[in-house]
């Protein structure tokens, strides 16, 4: 699998196949043990971002069901992001 450069766009610009896809292309350059130290940092704190940002996508979609099993109709959730 040829390496990819991870994309530095906002995480909020990202959708959560991005954000995934992304989170994944990170794991596998930090498994190859080809980055450096700083670059290792990096995709650390890139990925742990990303992963914050799917967690916080995958708990309002599971609100989103919530309500919809509660309502019978789909509700929009508003996620306050702190």
């Amino acid at each position: 699998m040829p390496t990819q450069k991870p994309t530095s766009l906002p995480l909020e610009n990202l959708s959560f196949e991005a954000a995934t896809a992304e989170l994944e292309t990170i794991v596998a350059q930090m498994e190859s043990g080809d980055l450096s130290l700083e670059q290792s940092l990096q995709a650390y704190t890139r990925g742990a971002a990303l992963l914050k940002r799917c967690q916080q996508t995958l708990s309002a979609v599971e609100q989103q069901i919530q309500i919809l099993n509660n309502n019978q109709t789909l509700t929009p959730f508003e996620v306050d992001n702190e």
